[in-house]
């Protein structure tokens, strides 16, 4: 049976327009079709992300989780735990569990993903798909992916990444207006990322790669580096 945590949240960063209690507001909202709306246009990147964490295997952490639509997709070896701002997200998620009867679950939590209540390397993967562009502090939040995730484990990451020129800008630009009622930053770009790395000093860059539909998401995979490095 799956496992009912709660975690108590930190109080909103005020000054970010991109506030905890604004973003699970927004998802509370769409929780009743989110899987209708958004389940075929993020599938690719939902199960790139599944791919990359079924390659180091054990036991992952799944931040976002929403209402589980990736959870059926990994491997009954697999130990899952998965965590979201949004109860009424994981009151989908499950029961989801319940219908496809993952017994690999080992928990479904309402927590802060910039303030995970779990030890340090708990996790030989934590999977983040569409949120690191929707939380207050992207950076604080990475470096709490990092913290726990055990030496030679990976952080997988989906997410859009902003383009800085070209048609894709504009086109970006132009919608704008509805990705931040889905709490997305669209301006959000690579280069932010990869200054986050280079200053943590203990993450390395394994891959980047465009995700369907028309290179709009990128997988990223960071390993966390071993203690030996």
């Amino acid at each position: 049976m799956v496992k009912s945590y709660r975690h108590a949240f930190l109080n909103p960063a005020m000054a970010d327009q991109f506030d905890k209690v604004a973003v699970a507001k927004a998802y509370a909202r769409w929780a009743p079709v989110y899987d209708f709306v958004f389940g075929a246009v993020f599938e690719r990147g939902r199960q790139a992300a599944i791919a990359a964490a079924e390659r180091i295997g054990g036991r992952i952490l799944e931040v976002g989780v929403g209402t589980g639509l990736s959870l059926p997709g990994y491997s009954a070896a697999n130990r899952l735990v998965g965590v979201d701002l949004s109860a009424p997200m994981l009151r989908k998620a499950k029961v989801r569990v319940a219908e496809h009867r993952l017994g690999n679950i080992d928990g479904l939590a309402v927590m802060d993903a910039q303030h995970l209540g779990f030890a340090e390397a708990a996790f030989d993967v934590v999977v983040a798909q569409y949120v690191i562009t929707a939380v207050p502090d992207p950076e604080a939040t990475l470096d709490e992916f990092a913290r726990v995730t055990k030496p030679g484990g990976e952080i997988v990451l989906v997410n859009h990444l902003g383009a800085e020129t070209g048609l894709r800008a504009v086109c970006e630009k132009s919608f704008a207006p509805l990705a931040r009622r889905l709490g997305w930053r669209p301006e959000f770009g690579w280069q932010r990322l990869a200054k986050w790395a280079t200053r943590h000093g203990g993450i390395e860059l394994i891959e980047r790669r465009e995700m369907p539909p028309l290179g709009h998401f990128s997988l990223i995979r960071f390993a966390r580096k071993s203690k030996t490095n």
